[in-house]
């Protein structure tokens, strides 16, 4: 008799785990629906118009969007890579858009815009870019996604004199909680969880206010709860990749911890990943931070440009960084643990 009831209370745990499971589906499903504020069919171009829920896309008129669509042109553009071609368009004093254009033709380029839809489509988070809708066209699909003012870290940190700015520490560990932020946002409290695995410092934008924001999702993976890592096509860039990526092909949260410690560490020295420096040295960015940090010497590893910056704030992050950066997966912290680390250094001091 005891057998049979645990057997009953063990099989009604299952049916209501089933029932909640289709229930949060649903929900998730209904929630997507909703936030398809509007679909415009572009008769001239045979394409289709689907724009979100937004304060941003509310007030915008599809007609215009539209007509500027079909003047847009190099000059409009504001940044290209692998990915496909970004143009940036004002559509009045208030509203500015970054169009992400993925050219069809490939099926690695139309799952790139897939994985970007669905990683994207109901993410709302301060420190992600926010996604405000996307057109499909017969030769092409755009993105359409907030104009983030201030461009790239990438562009802050290494670009040319014209975009260079000099960030001084406030800004830097700003920036670094930020990203933190945004990141652990995606491990931990988005259903599916997000593995992004192409976290560098050309994917992070900084908004009006210096604020990190999380881009580009081309390459996002969606992991259930229960599972521990995706199998996949080994992707990214070379300089921020974990090493166990290359050895079993699995995706994990801990890549882009991994990911994110080299950005850290690019926050912190201004030197990229692959600086030509470490080439002639036959190292990289990590192993001669390992290095220096072991001869307790970060102060020569410091970006020359920044001054009167408070060298145990400077120290605790180096230590992060490399904590993130530890060769075995398992010892690596999450995204999580690493947010409260960096937001410990402000309370503490």
């Amino acid at each position: 008799m005891g057998n049979a009831r645990v057997l009953a209370f063990y099989i009604t745990v299952c049916v209501v785990a089933f029932v909640i499971s289709k229930i949060v589906i649903a929900v998730l499903l209904y929630r997507r629906w909703r936030r398809k504020q509007m679909v415009v069919r572009d008769s001239f171009c045979g394409g289709e118009l689907v724009m979100f829920r937004s304060p941003t896309m509310k007030s915008l008129n599809p007609d215009t969007f539209l007509k500027k669509l079909m003047k847009l042109s190099n000059k409009d553009i504001i940044g290209s890579g692998g990915y496909g071609t970004v143009y940036g368009m004002t559509i009045d004093d208030t509203t500015a858009l970054a169009l992400k254009r993925i050219n069809r033709g490939s099926a690695e380029r139309d799952k790139g815009f897939e994985r970007e839809l669905e990683a994207m489509g109901d993410i709302k988070h301060r420190n992600i870019v926010t996604l405000h809708g996307y057109y499909t066209a017969p030769h092409y699909n755009l993105l359409i996604y907030e104009l983030i003012p201030n461009g790239s870290l990438a562009a802050v940190l290494h670009g040319k004199p014209m975009d260079k700015k000099v960030l001084n520490w406030p800004s830097r560990y700003k920036i670094a909680v930020g990203m933190a932020r945004g990141i652990s946002y995606l491990h931990h409290d988005c259903i599916p969880h997000i593995i992004h695995r192409d976290i560098k410092s050309s994917n992070i934008l900084l908004d009006k206010d210096m604020e990190a924001r999380v881009s580009d999702f081309g390459l996002a993976t969606l992991m259930e709860p229960n599972k521990t890592h995706v199998s996949t096509l080994i992707a990214g860039t070379f300089g921020y990749l974990a090493p166990e990526y290359f050895d079993t092909g699995k995706a994990t949260a801990k890549g882009d911890v991994y990911s994110f410690g080299v950005v850290l560490l690019e926050l912190l020295t201004g030197k990229k990943p692959t600086d030509e420096a470490f080439i002639e040295e036959g190292t990289k960015l990590v192993t001669w931070v390992k290095s220096v940090v072991e001869d307790k010497r970060e102060e020569i590893a410091v970006d020359s440009s920044l001054e009167d910056c408070p060298a145990n704030e400077v120290n605790h992050v180096f230590n992060i960084a490399l904590m993130c950066l530890e060769p075995d997966p398992s010892k690596r912290p999450t995204m999580a643990q690493v947010l409260n680390m960096l937001e410990q250094i402000k309370s503490e001091s």
